[in-house]
């Protein structure tokens, strides 16, 4: 049989250890939901890395057709997508050159 006071001790040992338990699954599952984000992102990030070289050719091909048929509208619509880009008058003028 046993006392008041070991009674009380063991109920609040009891208590104390079922309170570490529900914290530790409580990180455990938060933890894991930070892992499974952190891989999502990691995967987005290499999966843009690979098609990068893509989206410079095409942007690049965009802002060279503007510069040759002086489009204001592809040149507006690059600005808006935060892409700005400069003509290099050195170029321009031997291109000229080379076509006469």
């Amino acid at each position: 049989m046993l006392k008041q006071w070991q009674f009380r001790l063991l109920t609040a040992l009891a208590l104390v250890s079922a309170a570490l338990v529900i914290t530790n699954i409580v990180m455990f599952t938060n933890n894991r939901d930070a892992q499974n984000e952190f891989t999502s992102r990691a995967q987005y990030i290499q999966q843009s890395q690979q098609i990068e070289p893509v989206y410079q050719g095409i942007v690049r091909g965009l802002a060279e057709i503007s510069v040759k048929t002086n489009d204001p509208q592809i040149a507006q619509l690059l600005t808006a997508q935060g892409i700005t880009f400069t003509v290099n008058p050195a170029n321009q003028g031997e291109a000229k050159g080379k076509a006469k």
